[in-house]
C-alpha cells in the first residue's frame, strides 16, 4: 500500500472543482501538491487555501495544451520537490451542443456544433492530457518514482446528447489506462507506475450547483441516491486508489448509480 504522507501530487484544472478538492484531500493527509492552472488568479487563491491549511504547495501557471508549459510543470515538480507520485490532469472544458440541429417547423438543419467548438474541447481535454501525462510519466521513469497516473473520464463517456466533443475526449480517458498499462507491463514499469481513469457523474461544482434550479432539480431526479455526488467524494476515491496497489488499468465509476438513457 502506498501512503499519501510525504508523496507528490501534481494536479492540473486545480484551481477549483475537483481538482482544489483533490489538491485539499492530499494536503489534509501529509501530501505536497503541485497546483496548475490556467487561470492564475485561481491559482493564487488555491495556493492561499491551501497553504492556509498547513500545505506544501507550489503553483504553476499553465496552459495543458502547449508542450513547454507541461515540460515546465513536470520539471517544477521535481525541482521543489524531487519526485512525482501522483498524476492528476483534470483540466477540462465543456461546449456543448447538438452535431446538427434542424430546425422543428421547416426540418432543415440551422444549426451545427462549430469546428472551434469541438477543437478547444478535444485540444484541452485530450490533447492536455496526454502532454501533461507524457511529461510527468518521462520524469517518474527517469527519477524512479513509484506512483499512480488517475485519469478523470466522466458517465459522459457513454454517450450524452449534445456532448460529442466532450463525450468521445471522455471515453478517450476510458480507453487511455488500457493502453498505458499494456505499454508499461511490456517495459517492466507497470508495478512501478500505474494508470487508471475515475468516472464521475453529476458533481456539485461551483458551476453545477449555479445551474437554472430547474435544470438543477430535473438531473438530481435522474441520480438514484437523490443528490449530486461531492467534489470531496471523487477526491476521496482518488485517494483510496492510489494506496490500493492492486487498482491499476481501469475505469472507476462514482455516480450515484447514475444510468444514461436512450436519448443521453
Amino acid at each position: 500500500m502506498l501512503q499519501i504522507k510525504d508523496s507528490v501530487a501534481v494536479i492540473t484544472g486545480s484551481g477549483g472543482g475537483i481538482g482544489l478538492a483533490l489538491a485539499k484531500h492530499w494536503v489534509e493527509n501529509g501530501g505536497k501538491v503541485v497546483v496548475a492552472d490556467v487561470a492564475e488568479k485561481l491559482l493564487q487563491e488555491a495556493e492561499a487555501e491551501l497553504k492556509g491549511m498547513g500545505g506544501d504547495v507550489v503553483t504553476v501557471a499553465c496552459n495543458v495544451t502547449k508542450e513547454e508549459d507541461c515540460a515546465r510543470l513536470a520539471d517544477t515538480a521535481i525541482e521543489t520537490f524531487g519526485q512525482i507520485n501522483l498524476v492528476a490532469p483534470f483540466a477540462g472544458i465543456i461546449k456543448d451542443g447538438m452535431m446538427v440541429a434542424p430546425d422543428r417547423e421547416s426540418g432543415k438543419v440551422t444549426k451545427k456544433m462549430a469546428l472551434d467548438a469541438f477543437k478547444a474541447v478535444v485540444d484541452i481535454n485530450l490533447t492536455g492530457v496526454f502532454l501533461t501525462i507524457r511529461e510527468c510519466a518521462e520524469r517518474m521513469i527517469n527519477h524512479n518514482c513509484k506512483g499512480l497516473l488517475c485519469l478523470i473520464s466522466s458517465t459522459g463517456s457513454l454517450g450524452t446528447a449534445g456532448q460529442i466533443n466532450y463525450s468521445s475526449t471522455k471515453a478517450a480517458m476510458s480507453v487511455i489506462p488500457k493502453v498505458i498499462t499494456a505499454e508499461f507491463f511490456r517495459k517492466g514499469l507497470a508495478d512501478r507506475i500505474r494508470c487508471v481513469a475515475v468516472a464521475p457523474g453529476y458533481v456539485g461544482t461551483p458551476m453545477v450547483k449555479g445551474m437554472n434550479q430547474k435544470a438543477l432539480d430535473y438531473i438530481i431526479g435522474q441520480v438514484p441516491i437523490g443528490r449530486l455526488i461531492e467534489p470531496q467524494e471523487v477526491a476521496t476515491l482518488v485517494g483510496d486508489i492510489y494506496r490500493n496497489e492492486a487498482m491499476a488499468g481501469e475505469v472507476f465509476f462514482i455516480h450515484g448509480g447514475l444510468r444514461l438513457g436512450s436519448k443521453g
